[in-house]
């Protein structure tokens, strides 16, 4: 299978994170892409693991360079993908998860069509308000306005291949995990098919010529 891109979006708080953590427990042929963020690192955090932190003119200095497979401005902060860590994931054969905003979804489906675009959904807006008010890391300005904006995000869902609520994590992973497998077999994922179905439709023919041949 030719490796490609699982690209996971959801407003703040709704959920696609953990998915994709459960996801990638559970799997050996998928990896993290890991994020470069310009935010605060919060308590606990690790660096090259939960995201890259840089400061803004190292990640300004990255996107003139074109390092970036794409990047947004979120609550203030700047939020990416590096190409390099595409590349990592691609050369060790797995299928990249990425964990990222509207607007870079939208630059990472103008640069790779194949990619596999789905929408998590808070099952209600009670959750979906009740997950980032619990944080307890952010200002109530910031959370205020993630609320806001995440009213504008659910309009993009139209845009996304599939959605799905996150009513239940365990539901909701298996629910990716069976969208992965079904993706997986499409023609243009699978490497060798078209030799194969050559070699095939050769054999095929050459063993039609022969009946009634003797």
């Amino acid at each position: 299978m030719k490796p490609f891109l699982l690209v996971l979006s959801s407003p703040s708080g709704g959920g696609k994170t953990s998915i994709a953590r459960s996801l990638l427990r559970a799997r050996d042929d998928l990896a993290y892409s890991v994020s470069a963020t310009t935010r605060p690192r919060r308590e606990g955090e690790q660096e090259g693991v939960d995201y890259h932190f840089l400061s803004r003119e190292e990640f300004e200095r990255r996107v003139a360079a074109g390092e970036f497979l794409e990047w947004a401005t979120y609550a203030g902060n700047l939020y990416g993908t590096l190409r390099a860590e595409i590349d990592r994931i691609f050369g060790r054969g797995r299928t990249a998860v990425l964990d990222v905003e509207i607007e870079g979804a939208r630059q990472i489906r103008a640069s790779f069509p194949n990619s596999l675009h789905l929408f998590v959904l808070p099952p209600s807006a009670d959750v979906l308000v009740g997950r980032l008010a619990g944080r307890n890391t952010e200002p109530a300005a910031v959370i205020r306005e993630r609320i806001a904006r995440a009213a504008d995000e659910l309009g993009a869902v139209a845009e996304y291949d599939y959605a799905l609520v996150n009513q239940d994590l365990v539901i909701a992973v298996a629910q990716v995990a069976a969208i992965l497998d079904a993706e997986a077999r499409r023609v243009s994922r699978q490497e060798g098919l078209m030799p194969f179905i050559e070699r095939l439709r050769r054999e095929v023919s050459a063993a039609a010529l022969r009946i009634g041949a003797d």
